[in-house]
């Protein structure tokens, strides 16, 4: 399988990574997280002027037609940098249902302004207790008149501070844990019923819980056939999680490059800790599982761009999701180890890239959840992994097959 980058790729991803150097250090970053909203409108535009916001919607719908290969270079970027803006909430997620589902007329009315940076949406689907389960959903939609009453309460929101709209999962029959039953809506995050309660994230992002209390939605608020997005939001969360893997290849990348640093620098007993053995060989480890990760990604990526069936794309997602997580937790732990007590400094960007992979950890899946997950599907065509229940399998013999 051929992972170079085309002409095109090369040049977006090294446009993206040049404007982020220059525009986007470390201490920009640090001034911006300190505000109410950590987001910067002439970053978010610079991202649209370069395609990046436009890039993996189909043609028809203003975008580029792109896929994961064509992002992943630029993801990786986005994960060194420490990016705060959210790029895959308003992208992957909530932007590619929209393109999925909606209209003509909706796609106009809603991607038009996120592909030129002058809207923002977010995806509000987790709820409490849901545990990463998609059909989870307990938030309902009831017919109104003409429309719908939307009632419910929707958790951790990435983006939704910033959101001139909220795409929304609801039920609209059915129970909770149902497949069939859950419908996705517009709503405008400023509607009567709709209710914020803001917060940062342990990685500096901006987050909401959100309660819908009787919101009145016009008819056309309703994004494809009602009952019928699961799938779709499937497909989205899948190519939103190889998205964060390709982040933390980024992310894994500058915690390792500030790790080496160090441990050049700082010195003891007259020399630089570099120098003692011992830590070499947990420098020379994580370089390794930098490499693992990064090869991953490029394997997940381009399979979900050319994988038609859902359940194999959903195998590679979590296979690749399981070892980017572990990854994630080894790297930053020992990355925060190796500077000793100035790791956890907020003067250092290694702590505040030990609390992004810590995220990147867990979201839109950990490596439980997606164990669990890669043990039920059916193994995939010329994998090692034996046809067998998942009640069969231990989990530490399924970990094994996966990374």
């Amino acid at each position: 399988m051929n992972f170079e980058l085309n002409e095109e790729q090369r040049m977006l991803a090294e446009s993206v990574q040049r404007y982020l150097t220059e525009h986007y250090d470390f201490e920009q970053r640090r001034a911006l997280i300190a505000t109410d909203t950590a987001h910067s409108d002439s970053v978010w535009r610079a991202l649209a002027e370069m395609g990046l916001l436009g890039l993996p919607f189909p043609e028809e719908a203003g975008g580029f037609g792109g896929g994961a290969v064509d992002l992943m270079s630029a993801m990786e970027s986005i994960g060194e940098a420490l990016l705060v803006e959210p790029f895959v909430a308003n992208v992957a997620l909530a932007g590619r249902l929209v393109a999925k589902l909606g209209s003509a007329s909706q796609r106009d009315a809603l991607l038009s302004g996120l592909i030129d940076g002058s809207s923002k949406l977010a995806f509000a689907h987790l709820e409490r207790g849901a545990r990463y389960r998609t059909a989870q959903v307990a938030t309902r939609a009831q017919r109104a008149g003409d429309g719908w009453r939307l009632d419910g309460d929707k958790a951790v929101v990435i983006g939704a501070p910033i959101a001139d709209t909220l795409v929304v999962s609801a039920r609209t029959a059915g129970d909770a844990g149902d497949a069939d039953g859950v419908s996705v809506f517009a709503v405008d995050r400023r509607a009567n019923g709709v209710r914020l309660a803001s917060y940062r994230t342990i990685d500096n992002h901006r987050a909401a819980d959100i309660r819908f209390d009787g919101v009145a939605l016009r008819a056309d608020a309703l994004l494809g056939d009602a009952g019928a997005a699961l799938p779709a939001i499937d497909e989205a969360l899948d190519f939103a999680t190889a998205l964060l893997c390709a982040e933390a290849s980024g992310a894994i990348k500058s915690a390792n490059d500030a790790t080496l640093e160090y441990l050049k620098t700082r010195k003891q007993f007259g020399v630089p800790i570099g120098a003692f053995q011992a830590l070499q060989h947990r420098m020379v480890d994580l370089f390794v599982i930098q490499e693992q990760v990064r090869s991953m990604v490029r394997l997940v990526c381009s399979k979900f761009d050319t994988t038609t069936d859902s359940a194999e794309r959903a195998r590679y997602v979590s296979a690749a999701k399981i070892l980017v997580a572990d990854a994630c937790r080894k790297v930053s732990q020992e990355a925060v180890q190796l500077h000793g007590g100035m790791g956890m400094s907020e003067e250092l960007k290694v702590s505040h890239t030990f609390r992004r992979l810590t995220m990147l950890a867990q979201e839109l899946g950990d490596a439980d959840y997606h164990l669990d997950r890669f043990a039920k599907l059916d193994p995939i065509p010329g994998d090692a992994a034996k046809p067998m229940a998942a009640g069969q399998r231990s989990k530490r013999a399924t970990r094994s097959e996966t990374v």
